[in-house]
């Protein structure tokens, strides 16, 4: 993860007016799912090519269903294009492997509703969940609230999300990280990255015409890097697809397993 450090002089971009600031990867576990890294983390990202100053902004968490219940603040910090700022969230009871080295470990947490919360950092659900990156500590209730710089709802269970759909569920080894720089769709935008890097495709590179999966996915589709839908399965159940009329590049594989909402990138050749 990139450091940065605020240079005197330069003219910063006010990341509410410009908001090229987006959350970029999202790790949640318990004790319980398994998980093997000792923290929860956030990773936020410029995506934008001018350098970006953040005041007074905050990462709200939500459950998969319901109204933000909490948030912590961000300290003041600078980012320039392509640079990102990983945050350590809570402690995860059991898990193995350290974070690499945080810009920002998460401390005290809030409630909205004024209750005490006694956590350190936020508890991130490894299901299903909500999390926003406001511009304010003033509370969000969904993507569109006008503090909001970025928004993104996961697992199948979401209740709010950008887009047509909620991004994946991280695993106990995998967190879910943006691989297209869009802001406007969680499910094609954010994929499964990690160790468990075979995803639900056999083989992200494409080279017979055809997508093979390691399972039955449902309601198969190929996105673009537009974000527009290239390709459907012409059954409701799948182990593969034929993508032979289809031009070289890369593209978002998305589908269901077990009402789990999935997506790969993969690339022809």
């Amino acid at each position: 993860m990139k450091k940065t450090f605020t240079i005197v002089g330069l003219i910063l971009i006010n990341a509410f007016s410009d908001a090229q600031i987006v959350i970029n990867e999202i790790y949640g576990g318990n004790e319980n799912s398994g998980a093997v890294l000792k923290n929860n983390y956030i990773v936020l990202k410029n995506i934008g090519t001018s350098l970006v100053s953040l005041t007074g902004a905050s990462i709200q968490y939500a459950p998969a269903i319901g109204a933000f219940s909490q948030y912590h603040t961000l300290p003041d910090f600078t980012l320039g294009p392509d640079e990102s700022y990983l945050i350590q969230e809570a402690a995860i009871a059991g898990g193995t492997e350290d974070l690499p080295k945080p810009d920002f470990i998460a401390t005290t947490i809030t409630n909205f509703d004024g209750s005490l919360n006694k956590s350190v950092g936020l508890k991130i659900s490894n299901v299903s969940g909500k999390i926003a990156l406001a511009g304010s500590i003033v509370q969000v209730s969904g993507p569109t609230s006008s503090n909001v710089l970025d928004f993104v709802g996961y697992g199948s269970n979401a209740d709010q999300f950008k887009g047509d759909g909620p991004a994946p569920s991280p695993t106990t080894t995998t967190a879910i990280k943006r691989t297209l720089n869009g802001s406007s769709d969680n499910m094609t935008d954010f994929s499964l990255e990690g160790n468990a890097k075979s995803g639900f495709v056999q083989n992200p590179f494409i080279k017979d015409g055809k997508i093979v999966f390691g399972t039955e996915v449902k309601d198969a589709k190929v996105y673009d890097t537009f974000r527009q839908v290239v390709k459907k399965s012409p059954t409701k159940f799948a182990i593969a697809m034929d993508i032979t009329d289809l031009p070289k590049g890369t593209y978002i594989v998305t589908g269901t397993i077990n009402n789990v909402p999935i997506s790969q990138k993969i690339v022809k050749d």
